[in-house]
């Protein structure tokens, strides 16, 4: 059950830091190249850039995080959910 939970934990720390990060993008005065908001970028442009590549924007609405947001949550849930199942 131990790498069920640290896989699930690792998770919410990745959705916390997506979230933080779109939310601070909503804010122009933020300089992205200052720390810790580089770094916070960065590690998020991991997870969202394959999704913005595919996804263009609909205006000037990015719908990429979500697709992220629901992709990431459904990779949560099968590797939770074979790591509980086999008991580690």
């Amino acid at each position: 059950m131990g790498l069920a939970i640290a896989t699930a934990r690792i998770f919410d720390l990745i959705f916390l830091i997506l979230f933080i990060t779109i939310l601070l993008s909503w804010f122009p005065r933020i300089n992205w190249y200052n720390e810790p908001f580089k770094s916070m970028r960065a590690f998020s442009d991991i997870f969202l850039s394959p999704f913005r590549r595919l996804i263009p924007p609909i205006g000037m609405i990015d719908i990429s995080p979500i697709v992220a947001f629901f992709c990431l949550g459904l990779l949560r849930n099968i590797l939770v959910g074979l790591f509980a199942g086999m008991g580690l």
